[in-house]
C-alpha cells in the first residue's frame, strides 16, 4: 500500500470510520462465565482457539481466516449457553465458515479431508448442521470487523503519518513489520483476559506498544489514533498493560536459539570451522535418534529425510541463525500482508511457511530449515 498523501490518509480514516461502526454493532460485552460442566470455561476457550492457529498453519491459510473463525465463536458463545462436548465442533465450523469468506476457492479445505485431518471428532455432517446453527444465531452476517483488521489500518495510519517509524529497523519493509505485530495479536486473540476489550482497543494497544519502541513522539500519534477511534483512554491504559504482559509471557516461552541442519538419509551435515558444513556418510540407516540416543523417533514419510538437531555454530560469515529463525517465524504473515504494500515484485530473504520451498529443493542443504511449525501462542 503506497501512501502518496492526504488521498491516501482519508482514505484510511473512512475505512476506519467504517470499521468502528461496524464493531459497534456486532461486539457484545464479555460477561464471564461461572466454569461448569454445562457451559464453556474461559480456559477451554483458549485452548480451542490455540488449536484453531494451529489448523491455520497446517492448511496454510491467511492470518485472516483465523481472525474471522475466533470473532465468530466469541460471537456464538457470546449468544448462545453451548456445551463443552459441542466446543470442538463449533469450531471447525466457526473455521470452515471464515475459509470459505476468506480464502480463494481453490485454498479452501475439502470438508472430509478438515474433518479428518483435523481430528475434530466430528463428521462433515455435523459440522454441516453445526455451520447451519451459527449462521441462525448470528444472522447469517459473517462480516464483521476483526482485530486483524484494525491492526493493518492503525499500521497504515502510523505508517503514512510517521515515515520514520521503521527507521530503526532498516531491515523490515513496512509488509515485514505487518508480519511482526500479525504474529503478536493472533497470540493475544487466545487469551480470555482481553476478551473485555474490543477489537479496535487490542489492535491500537499493540500498535501504541510497538510506537512507543520505534519513535519518541509515540504519544501524541496515539492519541490521533485514539480520537479517530473514538475510545476511552483509560482503557487503552488498562489494554496496553494486558497487551504487554502477555506478549512478554511469549517472549519468554520462545524456545533457546538452534540451528537445524537438513540430513539425506545416507548422509549427515555435521559442522566445522567458521560455520561451514561438510557431508559425512550416515551411520544410522533407520529411524532417526533423539539426543539421548535412548529412543528412536517417528520416520518420516514420503521422501526418505531425517533431521539433525545442532548446537549453533560460532563465526559463521553468513546471516545468524537466530535472525534466520526469526525471519521463518512470520514468513505465512509477510507472505499474505506484502500485497498490501506493492512488495510482490520486490526482493524476498524469507521462505515458505514450515518449509515447503525448501522440501521441494531435494538434494540440497540448507543451514536453517524450519523443521517445526511455528506457533503463534
Amino acid at each position: 500500500m503506497k501512501f502518496p498523501g492526504p488521498l491516501q490518509n482519508q482514505r484510511l480514516s473512512s475505512l476506519l470510520e467504517r470499521a468502528i461502526s461496524r464493531e459497534a454493532q456486532m461486539w457484545k460485552v464479555n460477561v464471564p462465565k461461572i466454569p461448569t460442566n454445562q457451559n464453556v470455561s474461559p480456559s477451554q476457550r483458549d485452548e480451542v482457539i490455540q488449536w484453531l492457529a494451529k489448523l491455520k498453519y497446517q492448511f496454510n491459510l491467511y492470518p485472516e481466516t483465523f481472525a474471522l473463525a475466533s470473532s465468530l465463536l466469541d460471537r456464538f458463545l457470546a449468544t448462545v449457553k453451548a456445551h463443552p462436548k459441542y466446543l470442538n465442533c463449533i469450531a471447525i465450523s466457526c473455521f470452515f465458515l471464515a475459509a470459505k469468506t476468506v480464502e480463494e476457492d481453490e485454498k479452501i479445505p475439502v470438508l472430509k479431508v478438515l474433518a479428518r485431518d483435523s481430528f475434530c471428532g466430528c463428521s462433515s455432517s455435523e459440522i454441516l448442521r453445526m455451520e447451519r446453527i451459527i449462521l441462525d444465531k448470528l444472522n447469517w452476517d459473517l462480516h464483521t470487523a476483526t482485530p486483524l483488521d484494525f491492526l493493518h489500518i492503525f499500521h497504515a495510519i502510523a505508517v503514512s503519518t510517521r515515515p520514520q517509524l521503521l527507521f530503526s529497523l532498516p531491515k523490515l519493509s513496512p509488509s515485514q513489520h505487518l508480519a511482526v505485530l500479525t504474529k503478536q495479536l493472533l497470540h493475544c486473540m487466545a487469551c480470555n483476559q482481553l476478551l473485555q476489550f474490543k477489537g479496535s482497543m487490542l489492535a491500537l494497544a499493540m500498535v501504541s506498544l510497538e510506537m512507543e519502541k520505534l519513535i519518541p513522539d509515540w504519544l501524541p500519534l496515539t492519541i490521533e489514533l485514539l480520537q479517530k477511534a473514538q475510545m476511552d483512554s483509560s482503557q487503552l491504559i488498562h489494554c496496553r498493560e494486558l497487551v504487554a504482559y502477555h506478549l512478554s509471557a511469549l517472549q519468554s516461552a520462545l524456545p533457546l536459539n538452534s540451528v537445524y541442519v537438513y540430513r539425506p538419509l545416507k548422509h549427515t551435515l555435521v559442522t566445522c570451522d567458521k560455520g561451514a558444513f561438510k557431508l559425512h556418510p550416515s551411520s544410522v540407516s533407520g529411524p532417526d535418534f533423539s539426543k539421548d540416543n535412548s529412543k528412536p523417533e517417528v520416520p518420516v514419510r514420503g521422501p526418505a529425510a531425517f533431521h539433525l538437531h545442532l548446537p549453533a555454530a560460532s563465526g559463521c560469515k553468513q546471516t545468524s541463525a537466530k535472525r534466520k529463525v526469526e525471519e521463518m517465524e512470520v514468513d505465512d504473515f509477510y507472505d499474505g500482508i506484502k500485497r498490501l504494500y506493492n512488495e510482490d515484485n520486490g526482493p524476498e530473504n524469507v521462505g515458505s511457511v514450515c518449509g515447503t520451498d525448501l522440501s521441494r529443493q531435494e538434494g540440497q542443504a540448507s543451514p536453517c530449515p524450519p523443521l517445526q511449525p511455528v506457533s503463534v501462542m
